[in-house]
């Protein structure tokens, strides 16, 4: 990626080290309970999850992907799938904000200035939240000297409004990506929220406006984006993940329904694609540590045939929840249905994308 324009200061203490996965486990079930006592407040009242956030970034939980060469633990991707869906299951806003944040930690791995890479890997660890965005026009990014000038306005992107950092990409005049890293304080950087939907109310989603800002050319990377990857497998594993978190959740409002043969098949469903999670974790587990073409498109197509299929489960068990749920379905009070609202926005992407669409029919039809 690219340069680093300046570390911004910290005012909040650095965060917990977690020590080992049995930890991160523990602590993700620790605050996916909590979260989830007032997720549907947050949802029905677009409350953000700003002290949730907190103590999530707080907790060390945001950093158990760094690599041990940094100071991390860098868990097993399938385990990593497994704590998304837990955080999710007590509340999908907040799972979507670390599905990116982990993205970009994983594309942070690729970073070929060594001072950069370690900086903004210990700023990870001290609990600074990370999230990606795209400042997609052409001549966003102008030559100017050995810089860059950042102008216009990005694509909306989930997390911005609670972000420390923005790992950046925008075209330059040749239509070539120019990478970067901005703290979201900068001068001349102007966050929005600009959301627009029905469901996933509390990601805090935005868009940021650049007015203007020179990027320094030092470790700036101008390359085209190459499919599959390894951070693209990632964020198709972490997508399945927070569906399958989602998924859960519609469940787990079903358990004080009679019990049905439609329940026992979403169970089953729900473990099939934990199944898919799983394996898809272990393919990118491989991929990492030898990342030759065939590892790298083994594990994406795997980790997006547990993105399609988390994102029907989560889907169908949201469906099935408001079919036996009775009078009670509509009310106000339950908001049951933010799970539907929430699988729905988030499948719209997942099942029309052509590029995850044909990786999981792939794996299905060849294995």
């Amino acid at each position: 990626m690219g340069t680093v324009s300046r570390f911004h200061d910290r005012t909040r203490p650095a965060a917990h080290r977690i020590g080992s996965e049995e930890e991160a486990i523990a602590t993700a079930r620790r605050l996916s309970a909590d979260f989830s006592l007032q997720a549907s407040e947050r949802d029905i009242n677009r409350l953000f999850p700003r002290a949730e956030l907190d103590a999530l970034f707080q907790s060390g939980l945001s950093a158990i992907t760094v690599p041990p060469e940094n100071e991390g633990l860098d868990v097993a991707n399938a385990l990593l799938g497994e704590i998304v869906a837990i955080i999710a299951e007590g509340d999908s806003s907040i799972a979507e904000c670390l599905e990116h944040h982990f993205t970009v930690l994983e594309e942070l791995r690729d970073e070929p200035n060594e001072e950069q890479r370690n900086l903004l890997f210990a700023r990870a660890l001290a609990g600074d939240h990370f999230t990606a965005v795209t400042f997609g026009e052409t001549g966003a990014a102008v030559p100017s000297g050995l810089s860059h000038r950042l102008s216009g306005r990005s694509l909306r992107s989930a997390g911005i409004l609670f972000a420390d950092w923005i790992a950046g990409r925008a075209l330059d005049t040749k239509s070539r990506w120019v990478r970067f890293y901005l703290p979201c304080e900068r001068d001349g950087l102007q966050i929005i929220d600009d959301w627009d939907g029905f469901g996933q109310r509390t990601t805090g989603a935005g868009t940021a406006v650049a007015n203007g800002i020179i990027v320094n050319a030092e470790g700036t990377v101008q390359r085209p984006e190459q499919h599959p990857s390894i951070a693209a497998a990632l964020s198709a594993l972490l997508h399945a993940g927070t569906d399958l978190g989602v998924a859960r959740a519609a469940l787990a409002n079903l358990r004080d329904v009679p019990r049905s043969a439609s329940v026992g098949k979403l169970a089953l469903a729900l473990q099939a694609t934990a199944a898919l999670v799983e394996s898809a974790g272990g393919k990118l587990d491989f991929a990492q540590v030898n990342p030759v073409p065939g590892a790298i498109e083994s594990a994406f197509f795997a980790a997006s045939a547990a993105k399609i299929t988390a994102s029907t489960t989560a889907l169908d068990a949201a469906n099935l929840l408001f079919e036996l749920s009775g009078k009670d379905a509509t009310s106000i009070g339950r908001n049951l249905d933010r799970h539907w609202r929430n699988a729905r926005i988030r499948a719209h992407g997942a099942i029309t994308d052509d590029l995850y669409r044909s990786a999981a029919e792939h794996y299905f039809t060849r294995g």
